[in-house]
């Protein structure tokens, strides 16, 4: 897909189909034409008396434009405008790729267009996105598709910034999908180290990778115990982006890279188990987030980590019952080899504290309660630092990332007692998003900032979702890209 800013006049633009977007307050596109405008003028009036349901479409065989699609933000309630906007420009190319018309142009000439112009890129974008990957016959549509956002000519600089911008960070989503599809067979720990490397040597990252060894020999113990079952062994894995101006930020994004989870000998039910592939969901953000920033430079220093292993039963598995000690000192029991998540992630953090970061995040796909809890379409959230919380929450709305803020009150540290060891790995049937979040606490280097992200609703859908098709979301990679853009305007530090 080609992507092209312009700023010719309706009467002169020769395109196969033309999108408006239009609204009661908001002036996306603006028509000179005097037949089109008055077609428009009156679905506006049809759109907002709700005698209209669904977006117009038409053949248009006048001035240089063989089809139109209109549509209206009353035609959906659900979302905010920006959410509207990816939705109904992913629509609208779904006719394109119906009808194979390859020259789509999107009316973005009014007062509100370069505004929105990088929410119809994303969608655009994210809503082509499809795993064909093992399928034989692959759709051609999208390598023939020139897309032309028309634009007032006054708004061609801001414009040509929010199309470069949205489209780098869109096309990482994709990546990071098309990673988390991949199955368990052909992306293993060693897999995502490799990829990490090459990130890392051609947008001159820092990356360091601790393989089994190297683990068992420094005393990251929680990875050693869940690799011990699979032929893959696990590894650390970490990114470093350092700002051209001094900061005293270090924000480390922490992201769970189990690139399967069978439940280890805790072995899970085999429904659905196949989307455990996608238990490395937080880790492939986390390495898409470091490949974005290292291209967007912004203003602070970043460490993506990822702990990575395959979680697996056979003869050398942990088994339940099994205790090791982390590398902050407090022993921890292994009640259940299914909250193998919980045990990989307390290494990432220790990592972090000896890289002295001073803010923390990380992302997995950690309990199935949050999903009971939130559904499908929000993820789970938590930590010690308001302020850190409150700008997570705000980076992900800015990019229709949904977090619920949850409580990790005192009084359910006992659900992780045990009489064997310092705590436990599982916290009980009930309340398991927040036992998993006061375990976590329990190794947050001291004096860090900390914010817990369980996304294991919004990690994966079977079926579409607003502009996603089935499968992998990306979930994360635009909240992690806006929290580091941001993050001197969030804080005063």
């Amino acid at each position: 897909m080609k992507f092209e800013i312009v700023s010719t006049p309706i009467s002169k633009l020769k395109t196969d189909l033309l999108v408006v977007l239009l609204d009661k307050e908001l002036e996306f596109g603006s028509m000179e034409d005097a037949q089109l405008k008055a077609l428009l003028d009156s679905l506006r009036q049809d759109f907002e008396a709700k005698t209209v349901k669904r977006e117009y479409f038409t053949r248009w065989s006048q001035e240089g434009i063989k089809h139109l699609v209109v549509f209206h933000s009353l035609l959906d309630s659900t979302y905010n405008i920006w959410e509207k906007v990816k939705i109904f420009s992913a629509r609208a190319l779904g006719y394109g790729k119906d009808l194979n018309l390859t020259n789509v142009s999107f009316l973005l000439n009014g007062e509100a267009g370069s505004t929105y112009l990088g929410k119809v890129v994303e969608g655009v974008i994210l809503g082509r996105y499809s795993f064909e990957k093992y399928r034989k016959e692959k759709n051609k549509y999208w390598d023939r598709v020139r897309l032309a956002l028309v634009v007032d000519n006054s708004s061609r600089e801001i414009s040509e910034r929010k199309l470069s911008r949205y489209s780098l960070v869109s096309e990482m989503v994709n990546e990071c999908r098309e990673i988390v599809n991949e199955p368990g067979s052909v992306v293993y720990p060693e897999v995502l180290a490799e990829l990490a490397q090459q990130i890392a040597k051609k947008y001159h990252l820092k990356a360091t990778i601790l393989d089994d060894k190297d683990l068992q020999k420094q005393g990251y113990m929680g990875l050693v115990s869940v690799g011990k079952g699979s032929i893959h062994p696990p590894r650390l894995i970490s990114l470093e982006y350092k700002a051209t101006k001094k900061s005293k930020v270090k924000l480390a994004l922490v992201g769970k890279g189990i690139t399967f989870d069978t439940g280890g000998i805790s072995i899970k039910p085999s429904e659905k188990m196949l989307e455990m592939k996608g238990d490395k969901a937080g880790g492939v953000a986390v390495l898409y987030t470091l490949k974005a920033i290292a291209q967007l430079r912004p203003n602070i220093n970043v460490v993506g980590i990822i702990p990575s292993a395959e979680n697996f039963p056979d003869a050398n598995a942990q088994r339940p019952g099994d205790i090791f000690v982390a590398k902050n000192g407090k022993s921890v029991q292994v009640d259940n080899t299914d909250a193998e998540g919980w045990l990989v992630l307390i290494d990432a953090f220790a990592l972090a504290g000896e890289l002295a970061v001073t803010h923390a995040v990380d992302i997995a796909t950690l309990t199935g309660s949050v999903v009971r809890a939130l559904g499908q379409a929000y993820a789970g959230i938590m930590g010690n630092n308001q302020e850190l919380i409150d700008a997570v929450i705000k980076s992900g709305k800015n990019h229709g990332e949904n977090f619920w803020q949850l409580p990790l009150p005192e009084e359910y540290k006992d659900l992780l007692k045990t009489p064997y060891a310092d705590i436990n790995n599982i916290g009980g049937p009930n309340g398991g998003a927040i036992t998993a979040g006061l375990f976590l606490q329990e190794f947050i280097p001291e004096n860090t900032a900390w914010a817990h992200l369980d996304i294991a609703g919004p990690f994966m859908f079977d079926k579409s979702w607003k502009y996603y098709k089935e499968g992998a979301t990306g979930f994360g990679v635009k909240t992690f890209v806006d929290l580091c853009e941001r993050f001197t305007d969030y804080f005063s530090t």
